[in-house]
């Protein structure tokens, strides 16, 4: 997969994300979100991948929109993105936007590797992705995830239900003591994608300096 950098090479703090190529154009307001809401040097590395619909999705589902159904690559396309990670000096972060948002919460069921997730409206209508979350622990304790107010106001049947999972997704974290916040934006899925996914990163960021300096004291 291709893979474009932003940020500080040196950077301690590394966030990971999938991206397309829409996501690619907006890369660099992206960068200008989080650094104006963070003050931790970072480093972003943005991976392209190209078959958006089979990369991000844990298991095979219908398609929703469209006639293209949902395959089974995410295990595949975390292994590669496990290979970015291998400095254990570094701090780690998985994040996304729509079906990105979801595979970063399905990421941090599978490995420990990352800090926190950050879910920009992600894609909880997925099926049987929330019977998925009841039955699978977190690895991280630091997850922020955020919903455009319109976006349960879709046509599309499946996908209206995600007002109802991400608020179902948020009590079960919180029930379970992870450090969660639900974030609701104005507007559509498709508003502004790039504020959104810089300010879900620099919440979880931020979370974890907090953390960090209370265990310091």
């Amino acid at each position: 997969m291709e893979r474009f950098e932003y940020g500080s090479a040196d950077a301690d703090t590394v966030l990971i994300q999938p991206v397309d190529a829409h996501d690619l154009a907006l890369m660099e307001s992206e960068i200008a979100a989080i650094a104006e809401r963070c003050d931790i040097p970072f480093r972003l590395i943005a991976v392209k991948v190209e078959n958006w619909n089979t990369a991000l999705s844990p298991w095979e589902a219908p398609a929703v929109f469209g006639k293209e159904p949902f395959g089974s690559g995410a295990a595949e396309t975390l292994r590669e993105l496990l290979t970015l990670c291998t400095d254990t000096r570094k701090r780690y972060y998985i994040g996304g936007y729509s079906l990105a948002g979801l595979f970063a919460l399905w990421a941090v069921t599978q490995t420990d590797v990352f800090s926190g997730a950050a879910a920009a409206s992600p894609s909880l209508w997925f099926p049987s992705f929330l019977d998925w979350l009841h039955t699978h622990e977190l690895r991280c304790n630091t997850v922020c995830l955020s919903l455009g107010d319109r976006e349960p106001h879709t046509r599309n049947p499946v996908m209206a239900t995600v007002g109802n999972r991400i608020r179902e997704a948020y009590d079960l974290l919180q029930q379970r003591g992870i450090r969660c916040v639900l974030e609701w934006n104005r507007g559509n899925h498709f508003q502004e994608p790039d504020i959104r996914t810089g300010k879900a990163f620099a919440w979880v960021i931020n979370r974890k300096k907090e953390e960090l300096h209370h265990d310091a004291d």
